[in-house]
């Protein structure tokens, strides 16, 4: 899918001081030094707090540079990335990455707090609005492109597993034009 040139969502004042992080080989790091920052942040779910650090996902990272929240640097020259140059990044991590950037974007816009999912093809774990912190996720996404194949296997194996932890399966669909489209999965029985 061809990316289009990205510009930020928000003009972010110049007089607003943005929370310096930096890459550090497969993450983002906020400094310890940042500790507000670090607080503010993880209460509204984003990153793990490690060792009095955060450590931000490149989705995560994504979304907060394209907002005007954060800058990020190279840990060792301190050059400033772009949006572009870090997707770039994370695409050499990531095969799926605009994809999985994508649903984010698309899952913290509508006001959910989505963290990172696990395994199964399962990309994000989402907690109902104003739920995050006070209750389990909700919710398990599994987030496709459009025209990529899926078997019906590996769906029918995560809905399994997602059903086996109570929780309610969410396809989420990135279709030709960049629009995420959610479908729920459920179990069929014919008798």
């Amino acid at each position: 899918m061809a990316q289009p040139k990205h510009q930020p969502d928000v003009k972010c004042n110049s007089e607003i001081r943005k929370i310096e992080t930096f890459l550090h080989e497969k993450t983002i790091l906020v400094s310890s030094t940042e500790k507000e920052a670090i607080e503010s942040l993880s209460s509204r779910g984003y990153g793990i707090s490690e060792n009095e650090n955060l450590t931000l996902s490149f989705y995560e990272a994504l979304f907060l540079l394209n907002r005007g929240i954060i800058e990020v640097k190279e840990e060792k020259t301190k050059k400033q990335f772009s949006f572009e140059t870090l997707l770039q990044r994370y695409q050499t991590l990531e095969e799926n990455a605009w994809v999985k950037y994508l649903i984010y974007r698309d899952l913290r816009s509508r006001g959910y707090v989505a963290r990172e999912g696990f395994g199964l093809g399962i990309d994000f774990r989402v907690y109902e609005r104003g739920e995050y912190g006070k209750a389990a996720a909700t919710y398990l996404i599994f987030g496709i492109q459009e025209g990529q194949p899926v078997s019906v296997e590996e769906l029918a194996r995560a809905l399994k597993h997602v059903q086996s932890l109570k929780k309610k399966l969410v396809l989420a669909v990135l279709n030709r034009r960049g629009e995420v489209v959610y479908y729920s999965l459920s179990k069929l029985t014919l008798k």
